[in-house]
């Protein structure tokens, strides 16, 4: 039933499908609270975090499964053969861990911070941190690690 829902799902979102004509309305309602949580980061309700060194975000809004955590770890072995210090940071997606931001390695409990977060680590070979508030876990990663360069998966949703 998942994977039948799934299908359905990105059939509708990349092919024209009749039900894209149906999901016009919530479209447009998405666009509207994009527009009003934009409008409260400019009143400085919402605030922007900047981080003292490069952080580059890996991922976008589309529908999962293209690729984008296989992309960190290339970018990740790319930066240290180029002399950077990478740190990766992530949502920790499927983790269950009771306190965030949580300090990943390749010996990780994947229950705790997630499978994904443990793969990374067993093949990017860098300093990893996952929790849901990216800005916390991306200071544990400041705080515990040399690194010089943050790359941030699946860092749009």
């Amino acid at each position: 039933m998942k994977q039948k829902f799934s299908r359905w799902l990105q059939d509708a979102w990349y092919k024209e499908m009749y039900i894209s004509s149906e999901l016009m309305p919530f479209s447009m309602l998405y666009d509207d609270a994009m527009r009003f949580r934009l409008f409260l980061y400019k009143k400085g309700v919402f605030t922007k975090t900047k981080m003292p060194v490069p952080v580059v975000i890996v991922g976008n809004i589309t529908v999962g499964g293209t690729g984008k955590t296989p992309l960190i770890v290339w970018m990740a072995r790319f930066l240290q053969e180029e002399g950077y210090k990478p740190g990766i940071i992530s949502r920790g997606y499927g983790g269950h861990s009771k306190q965030w931001p949580q300090w990943v390695d390749k010996n990780s409990n994947p229950e705790l911070v997630g499978d994904e977060a443990v793969l990374m680590a067993q093949r990017a070979s860098c300093p990893i941190a996952v929790g849901p508030e990216r800005v916390k876990a991306a200071q544990m990663l400041l705080d515990k690690s040399d690194c010089n360069i943050i790359l941030s998966d699946d860092g749009l949703q």
